[in-house]
């Protein structure tokens, strides 16, 4: 384990910085089964504490909410009614180290075959915390462990019916709003003349609805990182969550700068009538004009599409419309997309799945996939489709030149794999956006040379760019070619020298990648994806290597237990793209089989072109060999 590592881990413990966004968040998919189950997601609620906020997918039913802070676990509130809290064991729910247990079969969280989402909010400094207090007519300067001012908080009164009332920082002191509510603010002083600070949160006294003696109440409070000094990450200096307002201007595709990728959101005009939006990724926080779900805090309604707010690497995107008329004001809450750290273990960051049909929901990876190609072994028209998160069911075929598609099989809206049970004559591969790694960019062309911004954190090592609404070709940088040269990942073609028009003669950087003019990486008004590589000791590895004909040819990638996947392709000449697996074969056998990511071929059997090396893998001694052809330079990128 990395330094970084074990500082983030003692802190973790500790629950205080250098934690990761993935040890106090979670959006978490699953289908009711009328039996008690557990929600795994990583997070410590038995020995931390915090929040579980539930609801309903596919049908009308309440919002639950359950804190580890109130005496009965099993005490549920609804965010989209006044009700007092009530214990109903058919709701119950118990808090875990590794996430939750659901003990109930009531239909608004559990009923066979129902669609929910829970979000889970763990208790940490500079991010979230939960505090209960009794009423007492009196000015309440309520303590916190936020370590910082609080940017929202929600409280609720638990023993009776009552509003949830909502400070933000954003809004005067004199003002607040309704959660379980559509309108705009009231000025009814609740929060006193002292702002709240690092320590304490105020409560005016003489405030029935939040401070009646005898009074029981529940406060959420939410931090606002502002200028890295979120304290999360390896490095501890990592915004997470951010607390803010924008006023609208009726534009669309309006980026609001958060200085990171939004992954939750949730969205209310302050100063009129609208309904508390919750939005994020795993639903669809999609590209733009790519339509994803969102869900309402103040009703009961079942979740509907939306077009208007979008995935943007520095922050969320939203269009002209309800939420972005002009001159109107909007408060939001943020949450980053994570993980904050390199990957160490290849096998949470990418997985396989030779899909027989078996389990039905189709081919798992293993963990929340973010970009997934599906192969069909036997060959065919479409043989390659290659999807990402941020472009939901639509596809593209590596094979093909062809615009974006839509494929209804293709889903990432779960919580393990892409692509449902219709695809069992397929092999699935599956990569998770990690910092150093593998990112996804989607973004619009303007037709002039400019920079556009990415999330890998790192200098990519290989991008894959298409445009999505059009024909062209896959344009594909590798860093060996440097900034002037490109390929066609569906094409043989040898390097081309046109860097000026493509990558604007620029290598790309840790934080942008350059374009140039040319209508296949920048054309005004149309539409891109980039898929973006980059090499991380121990678990992946773009390089390259010389043939041989008179010797094997060992590539050490610095593995330990040798590669699941190389991809391999000449650079002297034309050549294919292969692709080979450790689930269909790499070993020391004739049979390796190897499929072509640039053409509808059948996978090549009775092969043997690799063999297995604990460092990386090794290219065979063969005269005739596609990918040892002597002196030839070969690019690969590998993963552990």
């Amino acid at each position: 384990m990395s330094v970084s590592k074990i500082v983030a881990a003692a802190a973790s413990s500790a629950g205080g910085a250098g934690l990761d966004v993935d040890e106090v968040f979670s959006t978490f998919l699953y289908t009711g089964t009328a039996q008690a189950r557990s929600i795994v997601n990583g997070i410590d609620l038995s020995g931390e504490g915090g929040l579980i906020w539930n609801k309903k997918r596919n049908g009308a039913t309440n919002h639950s909410l359950f804190d580890s802070e109130r005496s009965n676990a099993n005490a549920v509130l609804k965010s989209n009614a006044t009700n007092a809290q009530y214990a109903d064991n058919a709701h119950g729910v118990q808090f875990n180290n590794n996430g939750w247990g659901l003990t109930g079969t009531d239909q608004t969280m559990n009923a066979n075959g129902d669609d929910y989402v829970s979000w889970t909010f763990r208790k940490a400094p500079k991010f979230f915390d939960v505090v209960t207090y009794s009423g007492q007519n009196t000015d309440l300067a309520l303590s916190h462990n936020l370590g910082v001012a609080p940017g929202m908080v929600i409280v609720k009164r638990t023993d009776t019916s009552g509003d949830w009332y909502v400070y933000h920082r954003s809004l005067n002191l004199s003002e607040n709003l309704s959660l379980n509510s559509t309108g705009d603010v009231g000025g009814n002083n609740f929060w006193t003349s002292s702002a709240p600070s690092s320590t304490v949160f105020n409560i005016d006294g003489n405030r029935a609805a939040i401070n009646q003696s005898g009074g029981s109440y529940v406060a959420y409070l939410f931090a606002h990182n502002d200028n890295s000094d979120g304290e999360f990450g390896p490095d501890s200096d990592q915004d997470i969550i951010k607390c803010g307002s924008y006023t609208g201007n009726s534009t669309d595709a309006r980026t609001i700068d958060l200085g990171f990728e939004a992954q939750w959101l949730l969205v209310k005009r302050s100063d009129g009538a609208t309904d508390w939006w919750i939005v994020d990724s795993m639903r669809g926080l999609h590209a733009r004009q790519i339509s994803g779900k969102y869900l309402e805090a103040n009703t009961s309604n079942a979740e509907a599409s939306q077009g208007k707010f979008f995935a943007d690497s520095q922050g969320f995107m939203v269009d002209a419309g309800d939420y972005n008329t002009t001159g109107e004001t909007y408060i939001y809450m943020a949450i980053r997309r994570g993980p904050l750290a390199a990957p160490e273990d290849a096998t949470k960051v990418f997985g396989m799945d030779d899909y027989d049909g078996s389990p039905s929901a189709g081919p798992t990876t293993g963990f929340v996939t973010d970009m997934s190609i599906l192969g069909q072994r036997a060959g065919g028209n479409d043989k390659f489709y290659l999807g990402s998160r941020l472009t939901g069911t639509k596809a593209l075929n590596t094979t093909s030149t062809a615009a974006e598609a839509n494929q209804a099989n293709q889903i990432f809206d779960r919580m393990d794999g892409a692509w449902n049970g219709n695809v069992s004559t397929y092999m699935l591969w599956g990569w998770k956006r990690a910092p150093s790694y593998f990112d996804v960019c989607c973004y619009t062309g303007t037709g002039s040379a400019r920079t556009v911004p990415h999330g890998l954190q790192k200098v990519p090592e290989m991008m894959w760019v298409k445009r999505r609404d059009t024909t062209n070709n896959w344009k594909t940088f590798h860093s060996s070619l440097g900034g002037t040269k490109s390929m066609e990942l569906n094409t043989t073609v040898a390097p081309e020298t046109n860097g000026s028009a493509l990558w604007n003669s620029t290598a790309p950087t840790a934080s942008v990648f350059s374009l140039g003019t040319a209508s296949d990486v920048n054309g005004s008004g149309s539409t891109y994806i980039a898929y973006l590589f980059a090499t991380v000791a121990g678990v992946s590895k773009v390089g390259s290597y010389t043939g041989s004909n008179s010797s094997a040819v060992t590539v050490d990638c610095g593995f330990s237990n040798g590669a699941r996947f190389v991809l391999i392709k000449s650079v002297d000449g034309a050549g294919n793209w292969k692709i080979w697996d450790s689930v269909r074969g790499i070993n020391s056998s004739a049979n390796e089989p190897y499929l072509k990511l640039n053409n509808t071929d059948a996978e090549v059997t009775n092969s043997n072109n690799i063999d297995p090396h604990s460092s990386g893998f090794t290219v065979t001694q063969q005269s005739n060999s596609p990918i040892s052809q002597n002196g030839e330079t070969f690019i690969f990128y590998a993963i552990a």
